[in-house]
């Protein structure tokens, strides 16, 4: 997902972000339909609408982190979008260990948009919405596999969402004189949807949100990995102690969530 999402930030400087997240759009969509050819059924009735509302969905939250981004690093923007996985997984708790989970938690958050909210308050904005759309993305995620959907679901939604929001495809013109950003906008499409999204709707068949969410804690430290490796960016002492804070807390969380069965 994050080396995706590095691809992406190389083509800003070319692109706007929403028309990078435009052909993500499509390249997940043309890829998922050529694959899964859901059938008739898919495109009917509460079906059809379950999988076309996950996909809007999933396309802003998409927008509204690319748009994070291109204004903060990608550590740092994906450690702010993990509040989202946090509410999902606290949602109901009321044992010390989870209340000192989340203390940590929002601790690492508020270091973050500490040292960013003066430099780039929209930035920080972005990534607070992304966090709740990715909330909704799990909540919503869990009711498309449990369905009976799974990627065929991805498929229809995603399809929906490319043709929805066409308008911002008005900022992929140098794209398509260019078959290397073409290229390099479709394979983001492929790494940062195709692939982690249906791997999302395989391990969402097998466990509860709660769970799945808790799972995601190990996002912060890979894009800041992927950050520093790919695009260099070097987290400062502080954002690397908020990072830290984040994960330390999901992980105390995780142990006590551990045992539990989360509900279907």
């Amino acid at each position: 997902m994050y080396l995706g999402a590095a691809v992406a930030v190389w083509l800003f400087a070319e692109l706007p972000p929403s028309a990078v997240v435009w052909l993500r759009q499509l390249g997940a969509a043309a890829v998922l339909l050529a694959w899964r050819r859901p059938g008739r059924a898919a495109w009917r009735g509460r079906i059809f609408w379950l999988a076309a509302i996950f996909g809007m969905m999933t396309a802003a939250m998409n927008l509204a982190f690319y748009e994070s981004i291109h204004r903060l690093p990608l550590g740092t923007a994906v450690a702010l979008e993990f509040v989202g996985p946090v509410l999902v997984a606290a949602f109901g708790s009321r044992s010390v260990r989870d209340i000192g989970a989340l203390v940590m938690v929002v601790s690492g958050v508020v270091l973050i948009a500490d040292v960013r909210w003066a430099g780039s308050t929209l930035g920080v904005l972005f990534a607070l919405s992304a966090a709740a759309l990715w909330a909704g993305y799990i909540v919503l995620g869990k009711r498309v596999a449990t369905a009976g959907l799974g990627v065929d679901g991805l498929a229809v939604g995603f399809g929906v969402a490319t043709v929805v929001l066409s308008p911002l495809a008005l900022g992929t013109g140098p794209a398509w004189n260019s078959p290397r950003l073409l290229v390099l906008g479709i394979g983001v499409g492929i790494l940062g949807t195709v692939i982690p999204y249906a791997l999302d709707q395989v391990v969402l068949r097998r466990m509860g949100p709660a769970r799945f969410a808790l799972l995601l804690a190990l996002l912060p430290v890979t894009a800041t990995v992927i950050g520093l490796v790919v695009l260099r960016q070097v987290p400062t002492l502080l954002e690397a102690t908020g990072i830290l804070a984040v994960v330390a807390g999901l992980t105390i969380r995780t142990r006590e969530a551990g045992p539990r069965q989360d509900p279907l």
